[in-house]
């Protein structure tokens, strides 16, 4: 008995169509892949770049002028969460819903006086100042010679005369908790990009 050869329908796929076609369907499959696990890994860094800045580098911009010549407006600086605070820091706090940059002229316990010509001395010793173009008393309303209380900072503004800082009541010495990280480099614009000290 002989076996009939089977036909194909007319319009069917031959075995190399149908070949080309599972070779299609295999890379459709490993570029979806690919696809998928790439954007995985960007949401991952994402995230990981989120929570880093949040947690211990927060990034912040610049506003005003009160610590010129050191920071200008615009400025995109990175601040160190945690860092131990000494005179000569400049930190970023909070201070009625909004953060200020300004520099630590005093710890805790210390005491500060400031003349009419506005030279600042810490515990009897005039501070040296080398960040300052000019020095001003500005609108200074504690009573001198002042003793920082504990757990806080006395700061200043470099751009003494315009700086709303701890010489005002309003604002006052500034409390740890209140610090969001010492500023410790300047990202934007590039041609001043470096560290910050």
């Amino acid at each position: 008995m002989m076996r009939k050869k089977r036909q194909l329908p007319d319009g069917a796929p031959t075995l190399e169509q149908l070949e080309a076609e599972l070779t299609r369907e295999r890379y459709r499959r490993r570029y979806g892949r690919v696809v998928r696990s790439t954007i995985y890994t960007l949401i991952t860094v994402a995230a990981v770049a989120v929570l880093v800045a949040t947690l211990w580098l927060p990034v912040l911009q610049i506003y005003g002028s009160s610590m010129t010549p050191t920071l200008d407006e615009g400025e995109i600086v990175i601040s160190l969460k945690g860092a131990d605070f000494r005179q000569g820091d400049i930190v970023a706090f909070y201070y009625n819903n909004k953060i200020l940059v300004k520099r630590i002229i005093a710890d805790p316990g210390q005491w500060v006086d400031i003349d009419e010509d506005g030279t600042v001395r810490v515990d009897g010793e005039t501070l040296d100042e080398p960040y300052l173009t000019e020095k001003a008393f500005g609108g200074c309303d504690i009573k001198l010679p002042y003793q920082v209380p504990d757990g806080r900072y006395f700061v200043m503004g470099d751009h003494r005369s315009t700086s709303v800082d701890s010489r005002h009541s309003a604002v006052g010495c500034v409390a740890d908790e209140q610090i969001v990280g010492r500023i410790v480099f300047r990202v934007w614009p590039l041609n001043t990009l470096g560290g910050l000290g």
